[in-house]
């Protein structure tokens, strides 16, 4: 194959440079004005020529005299990865084992570590780490480097290449040194397994349906509709809004995307992608028929909140359908295509940006949202609580000795019990809660004056 292409490259050079004069006559008579751009054509596919040539040297040099015999499958299968991977982070070759690898991970199951990487100045960089996997149980973080994998460092090496080191047989452990924030690298070793994605989970908080979202899979949509109904169904009016968690969700399917913002809007633009020509340009409109009844609506955003979850917040803030809390997005605002090719395997190529409806591109700039609240705990403080009937000699209220020995027991209770459930120790959750807790209460008090 090889001299197959040495030979064919310069041969075609010569076809190419003979029927140049011939194909510049025929222009000169027929259009005097085209001369200069046939001619500028003509030059720049002799350049293209010329570097193909010289890749066809090149291959075949490496395959005569590198020290150790090449595998020339992989040889050629690097130069293409190479010339993808030069464009942006997210463009790349696909092997038949990992084209295969990603449409069963777009189904909802595949095996690994459970994270989603992206490249970042030559060093991998993990974007979020999935809920209920491997990678979140160990305490992986989004922003966090990899640096190493089993000992063996990785800067600068291809994003692929890195994949296939994370990657193994279930059940076997992995090392990677992590990178976090200016602190000492450290070392954790993640066991790997089969992930099975839960594309959405669903929880009632005092009346408020919670909504967390993983990642956007062909599963996403049909859950969420599914955990909507079912909250309605056991909380009919009691309920009072939705918190809808797209934090650490790398993103996904593209048409998931849209389906889940479409199901909280009536109408109006979802996402606009636009390629090389704008004519081309795609736009996506919600249809009628909001699955939350128009009931008040917070998303949940952070740093690796990537892709598809950047479609949904962006289009619900600029329809002012939800208010965006949390931390700002990862600002990836770029389409890949996954192209199949040779019937072997496929190319990812980015395509398109993608736009939110009042059309801004979000590409590496991100969601902000509505209201910034940074990510904390909730943890309870030493001492207890203190209030006026706790000083020494205040005075008692008229009437209420009996309920204010009732409210100091209270209290001590308060501050001895631990928390009941997620929303007490997440605090962009608790303040999701109270938020739309006091749009209800202010509803409730406009109606009831």
């Amino acid at each position: 194959m090889a001299q197959f292409i040495t030979r064919l490259v310069p041969h075609a050079a010569r076809i190419r440079r003979a029927a140049i004069p011939f194909i510049c006559g025929i222009l000169i008579a027929g259009a005097f004005s085209m001369p200069t751009l046939t001619s500028a054509n003509s030059s720049k596919n002799e350049e293209i020529y010329r570097q193909l040539g010289l890749f066809g040297d090149i291959f075949q040099r490496v395959r005569e005299s590198y020290v150790d015999e090449v595998d020339e499958k992989a040889l050629i299968e690097a130069a293409i990865n190479g010339m993808l991977t030069s464009l942006d982070p997210h463009s790349s070759f696909l092997d038949t084992e990992n084209f295969s690898n990603m449409q069963v991970q777009t189904k909802g199951k595949f095996g690994g570590l459970g994270i989603e990487i992206t490249m970042e100045n030559g060093v991998i960089k993990i974007v979020s780490p999935i809920d209920d996997t491997p990678a979140a149980k160990v305490g992986l973080q989004p922003e966090d480097y990899i640096v190493a994998v089993d000992g063996e460092p990785i800067l600068g090496m291809a994003l692929s290449e890195a994949v296939d080191k994370l990657r193994g047989k279930v059940g076997s452990d992995v090392t990677v040194t992590i990178q976090r924030e200016q602190n000492e690298p450290f070392d954790v070793t993640v066991t790997r397994d089969t992930i099975k994605i839960r594309s959405v989970r669903s929880e009632v908080f005092d009346d408020i349906g919670y909504l967390r979202i993983t990642t956007f899979s062909e599963q996403t949509s049909p859950g969420l509709n599914d955990a909507v109904e079912k909250i309605f169904a056991e909380h009919g009016d009691k309920v009072k809004g939705f918190v809808l968690d797209l934090r650490n969700n790398p993103g996904g399917l593209l048409n998931e995307a849209i389906a889940v913002t479409d199901a909280f809007l009536e109408a109006g633009e979802i996402v606009s992608t636009r390629g090389r020509d704008a004519e081309n340009a795609s736009r996506a409109y919600a249809k009628p028929g909001d699955i939350a009844r128009g009931l008040p609506l917070v998303v949940l955003i952070n740093s690796g909140s990537a892709s598809a979850s950047e479609i949904v917040a962006g289009a619900l803030k600029d329809h002012q359908r939800a208010v965006l809390l949390g931390t700002r997005s990862f600002g990836k605002g770029s389409v890949q295509s996954v192209i199949p090719v040779s019937g072997t395997g496929a190319m990812r190529l980015t395509t398109a940006r993608y736009y939110t409806p009042s059309g801004v591109s979000i590409q590496a700039t991100g969601i902000t949202p509505n209201i910034e609240v940074a990510l904390a705990r909730i943890e309870k403080l030493e001492g207890g609580i203190t209030r006026e009937e706790n000083l020494k000699g205040a005075l008692d209220s008229p009437g209420s000795a009996e309920s204010g020995d009732s409210d100091k027991a209270d209290d001590k209770a308060d501050a001895d019990a631990a928390p009941a459930d997620q929303s007490e120790i997440d605090y962009q959750l608790a303040r999701a809660l109270d938020l739309i807790q006091g749009v209800a209460i202010f509803t409730k008090d406009q109606a009831n004056p």
